[in-house]
């Protein structure tokens, strides 16, 4: 707001630019690829269960792969700087994906099921570190939680509320009325000589823009620091369980008749509401607490929360809104991480690499990986309850192993050191003063 309020309409035009862009993609991603895909395999083609797992997992390895040479690609020569650039490569990846959305349902074989995923694996791939590095050119520091906040409340509102059949062919016809009418607005952003642009694209050098929160120093920081692997590692196993659980909640109708694909409103813009309160919530804490206590929330929660769905299917009763609805506070919450941490965790020059690995690699292969193992573990015949329980299980040891991470020496780097506390200060605000006379 204090941009608006002060007439720097091209700020205001980055925020509505990021968070739109990422709020579709992400829509796109949890929905689109991960249950339509899924749908495509299984009920269009015929394909039996495990071999749909290795697809699945075929997509996560080409997906990772692309994201990381493209994210050094883009580190080398001091690409991820060039803000044009990346808006270029960024229609053109939503070019790609609107055709290749267009073509999904008309997919008839397993061999175009596969080019599919390559050319699928491409336009994700170069997306993830393209889209996460405009962060340094849009988005400043001290209001990265509340923008992470913003994206995962439309996204997941918009796929607990208006995405409920979850067949390749409606969903295709839903992501086509966004993506096409984003293709066209995107396009004159990257190919017309415009002069915000040309200001916005300046923004990387001014100090509430570049320098991550975590960044100790302001430094380059060209190799990894112990707080990005601990992140890194904690994302993975995050990204993994809730898939790993979530496919299986889906598959089961029980579960979900009565929430997520309720056939009344109700249900589902309770479940909305409550991914949007708690991403707000998420955005708060972050902002004024840190990363640390929101992983451990997050893993607890979704510890309960697979242990709230057995109760259903052992009693053999049909679920309540009360599962969903925690599964929803912890599902926002950890999102609201990925789209805050790896910018605060990254200067100008290394987000693209760090963007790559965080979500390529810990999002990305640990969503899909756990995909394909839920649906082999299905096709083999296990229990919805048993599957369930190994779910709980991984989330109680992460748990467990973050809270003994705290009390453990060595933990300072996951503690706020000086140089963190000073770029904090200049992104909330303490020293504001030379940054408003740029032109806030």
């Amino acid at each position: 707001m204090r941009y608006a309020r002060a007439g720097n309409w091209p700020v205001v035009l980055g925020y509505a630019l990021f968070t739109g862009m990422m709020a579709v993609g992400y829509w796109y991603n949890v929905t689109f690829v991960q249950l339509g895909l899924t749908d495509l395999g299984e009920r269009r083609l015929g394909l039996p269960g495990a071999r749909v797992a290795g697809l699945m997992a075929l997509l996560a390895l080409l997906t990772c792969g692309v994201a990381l040479a493209a994210g050094l690609w883009l580190q080398r020569g001091g690409r991820a700087t060039r803000l044009r650039l990346k808006l270029r490569l960024a229609l053109g990846v939503v070019v790609l994906q609107t055709g290749l959305t267009l073509l999904a349902p008309r997919v008839a074989s397993e061999a175009a099921f596969i080019g599919w995923i390559a050319a699928c694996a491409l336009a994700l791939g170069v997306g993830v570190p393209v889209t996460f590095s405009l962060t340094t050119d849009l988005i400043p520091v001290g209001d990265r939680g509340y923008v992470a906040a913003a994206v995962t409340a439309l996204a997941y509102f918009a796929a607990a509320v208006w995405t409920t059949d979850w067949r390749i062919e409606p969903l295709a016809r839903q992501m086509l009325w966004v993506m096409v009418p984003g293709a066209l607005a995107l396009a004159p952003l990257a190919l017309l000589p415009l002069p915000f642009v040309d200001e916005l694209a300046r923004n990387h050098r001014l100090a509430r823009f570049a320098h991550g929160r975590f960044v100790r120093g302001g430094a380059a920081q060209p190799r990894m620091s112990r707080r990005f692997v601990g992140a890194l590692l904690l994302m993975f196993g995050i990204y993994f369980v809730d898939s790993l659980g979530f496919l299986r909640i889906v598959a089961t109708p029980d579960l979900i008749g009565a929430t997520w694909q309720a056939p009344e409103a109700l249900p589902r813009l309770m479940i909305g509401g409550v991914h949007v309160g708690t991403a707000v919530l998420a955005g708060v804490l972050y902002t004024h607490v840190g990363e640390r206590p929101l992983f451990a929330w997050v893993l607890g929660l979704f510890a309960l929360a697979h242990l709230m769905y057995t109760f259903p299917l052992r009693l053999g009763s049909g679920g309540t809104l009360a599962e969903p609805m925690l599964y929803a506070t912890a599902v926002s919450l950890y999102t609201v991480l990925n789209f805050a941490i790896w910018a605060d965790l990254s200067t100008p020059q290394t987000i693209s690499r760090n963007a790559a690995l965080g979500v390529a690699l810990s999002g990305w292969t640990a969503t899909f990986v756990s995909t394909a193992v839920a649906i082999r573990w299905q096709a083999s015949g296990m229990a919805a309850v048993a599957h369930l329980r190994l779910v709980d299980a991984l989330a109680v040891v992460l748990f467990v192993g973050l809270l003994l991470r705290w009390v453990l020496p060595g933990v300072g780097e996951w503690r706020a050191g000086s140089g963190e506390r000073g770029a904090w200060r200049v992104a909330r605000g303490e020293e504001f003063e030379g940054v408003w006379r740029d032109g806030v």
